[in-house]
């Protein structure tokens, strides 16, 4: 090979190696760079994991775990391809913590060679063929190839709406709002979160992937305009959809059944004069000066997603009380005297015989927002602290009168314990009652 031939084989290598990849548009980002597992995080390893051979990630024979993103996403159209030997059982976690099963602590869209899938683990959900939102919503079937083929999929993530195209083909179009089952939204809690790692969820068998790549999707909050589906509580600008709560014993569910609509009347609005002395709309955000008593929503509720952002100072102290019953815990973990245990807010602070302790510290800084995000079904709670589960489908119990479950309806209430508060951005979604429920209403 003379010198004019060895520049011209250097300058094609040179080419190759700055040429993009295959396969990736305009505004992705390869997430696989074909040669190592760079950018992933393999959690819960089973036999040889997942490996890289000749351009492809492979999840291995009798092992696999999950495989994330080391990034977290939001918003986002994620693409890529995969191929299947006959059988195969896979799946993609989206929006998913590092920790526990994809499928129920964030979201796991089926990936399945549904060809013989019922031969091999029996009779199957509609909601666990490919595609599938596992276990929830059912995909189109027919879009699939044959077991050794190569598939190309995209998942379109945009608040709560959920696209699966496969080869070509929409077969899921979903809207997670349109979920609102009890028993489904209390097995699936992570169905509803915002934000998470990416992943593929090994279950034993070999399954290959290529061309990974995903665009991030910007998206923007107004504060106080409510998300679709839910309701504001508050508007931004005034004690609309409000009350004061009534001094005690009245503050009591039980108690201030008992009054007469005279008198109930009367109490009512010496509370409301109480809230509009001591709560005030500023700049957007409600706050509470620290002297007066607590608020309450106009309207009682009985199955609901909440969300709630809130923001304490030093030694500050307050909670959510869900239908008229303490509550879910706002304090500041680093006061010592108040709150010795020192273990974050979001906790169920007045369970005895359930458990009354968050499983994680969550907060943010004092001074800084934090957000709830609080499923109540039932008689039964989870609460989400900036995105982490501190409370996992947990009875909420009966303060008032221990030996009854909590009241099937009631209002909500921002508590105070005489410190300045800060609330802003309060949205309900209602959910359907139980049987139990409706029953327990109507008498």
């Amino acid at each position: 090979m003379n010198h004019k031939q060895l520049l011209c084989g250097a300058f094609l290598a040179l080419s190759t190696l700055a040429a993009p990849a295959p396969h990736l548009e305009a505004g992705f980002t390869s997430l696989f760079n074909g040669k190592d597992l760079s950018g992933w995080k393999l959690v819960g390893k089973k036999g040889e994991g997942y490996e890289v051979k000749d351009g492809v990630i492979y999840c291995a024979r009798g092992g696999g775990g999950n495989l994330y993103t080391e990034k977290e996403y939001d918003d986002f159209i994620f693409r890529f391809e995969f191929k299947l030997e006959e059988g195969s059982n896979n799946g993609l976690g989206i929006r998913a913590p590092l920790e526990g099963d994809a499928a129920y602590a964030g979201m796991e869209l089926q990936i399945l060679d549904d060809t013989v899938a019922e031969k091999k683990y029996g009779k199957l959900r509609p909601a666990q063929f490919h595609g599938s939102v596992y276990d929830v919503i059912p995909a189109k079937r027919g879009a699939l190839k044959p077991s050794g083929e190569w598939n190309s999929q995209e998942v379109d993530c945009r608040g709560r709406n959920i696209k699966v195209t496969l080869n070509g083909q929409v077969i899921l179009n979903a809207d997670l709002n349109d979920v609102k089952d009890g028993a489904t939204i209390q097995k699936h809690p992570g169905l509803f979160r915002d934000r998470g790692h990416i992943g593929f969820l090994g279950h034993n068998d070999y399954v290959e992937l290529r061309n990974i790549r995903i665009q991030e999707i910007s998206s923007s909050e107004t504060d106080n305009t409510p998300p679709p589906g839910f309701t504001a509580l508050f508007n931004g600008k005034d004690l609309k959809n409000w009350k004061g709560l009534l001094a005690s014993p009245n503050d009591n569910p039980a108690k201030r059944a008992q009054l007469s609509p005279d008198k109930l009347a009367q109490e009512q609005a010496k509370a409301d004069q109480n809230m509009r002395e001591h709560w005030k709309a500023e700049n957007g955000v409600l706050v509470f000066d620290g002297k007066g008593r607590s608020l309450c929503a106009q309207k009682d509720y009985a199955n609901f997603e909440l969300l709630v952002d809130w923001k304490i100072l030093p030694k500050g102290d307050s909670g959510i009380y869900l239908r008229g019953t303490p509550q879910v815990q706002i304090w500041d973990p680093n006061d010592e005297k108040g709150n010795a245990r020192k273990l974050g807010s979001g906790g169920l602070f007045n369970n005895k015989k359930n458990p009354a302790d968050p499983l994680t510290l969550a907060d943010n800084p004092i001074g800084e927002w934090n957000r709830f995000r609080i499923l109540m079904v039932g008689e039964r709670v989870h609460v989400f602290l900036n995105n982490q589960l501190v409370v996992n489908n947990t009875i909420l119990e009966n303060y008032w009168e221990r030996d009854k479950p909590i009241y099937p309806t009631g209002q909500i209430e921002l508590q105070n314990h005489g410190n300045t508060l800060y609330f802003k951005n309060i949205y309900i979604r209602e959910l359907p009652a139980g049987p139990s429920q409706t029953a327990a209403l109507v008498k």
